[in-house]
């Protein structure tokens, strides 16, 4: 099974999930890292995975703000065993990932992030057991009957204003509803999956995980 990585390295491999193997890939930053952040891709059911352009770029800069970052297939992706489970299982599994990445490293949870369906997982965990910080990425509220949770954490919430994917407006106003403010970024004219908007994502993120708790 996986091994914690030195800082300065990367691993992959398998822990022990609930509903069999995970497949995790883990980034260090070159000096010890202060925390981790667990990084949730998009949908399983519409070809997300770890490994997603806007996952990577999330995960990179969690290290570059001095963060373990921690990305993961969810049950029925890749080599994660399992089957889709509607959100439901997925907000489980990410607990796994967080619990072994906690027992594994010794180091405090910083940050839980994700994308699209990811983004909604992060939320759920969230709301289990807040993190200092979270961040969300094309965040589609949808997923979500009645009024969205607040958990404690500073929440960064990135959309671009040309996503055809989810309803954008509806996500946009929902968030903004919520008390104490979420930190809300429009990226102008980018689409889901931020095409050519990535280093401006991976700056925000950045800028977001360095803020003083």
């Amino acid at each position: 099974m996986l091994e914690w990585p030195e800082a300065g390295s990367s691993a992959s491999g398998q822990i022990d999930g609930p509903a069999g193997d995970l497949q995790l890939d883990i980034d260090m930053p070159k000096d010890e890292p202060r925390g981790i952040a667990v990084v949730c891709h998009p949908h399983p059911q519409q070809g997300g995975t770890k490994d997603n352009k806007v996952v990577f770029m999330m995960a990179r800069a969690a290290v570059m703000a001095g963060l373990a970052a921690v990305r993961f297939n969810f049950r029925g992706v890749g080599s994660s065993q399992g089957s889709y489970d509607a959100g439901v299982g997925e907000v489980d599994d990410a607990a796994a990932v967080r619990d072994w990445a906690l027992e594994a490293s010794g180091l405090p949870l910083v940050a839980l992030s994700g994308f699209s369906f990811g983004s909604a997982v992060a939320l759920r965990l969230a709301e289990r057991d807040a993190p200092p910080r979270l961040v969300t990425v094309g965040f589609p509220s949808a997923y979500f009957d009645g009024a969205l949770p607040r958990p404690s954490s500073d929440w960064l919430a990135v959309f671009g204003d040309a996503d055809d994917v989810i309803d954008v407006d509806t996500s946009i106003a929902a968030v903004r509803e919520l008390e104490p403010a979420v930190d809300v970024q429009i990226l102008e004219g980018a689409g889901h999956f931020l095409h050519g908007r990535l280093t401006d994502l991976r700056k925000r993120v950045v800028a977001h995980l360095n803020e003083s708790n």
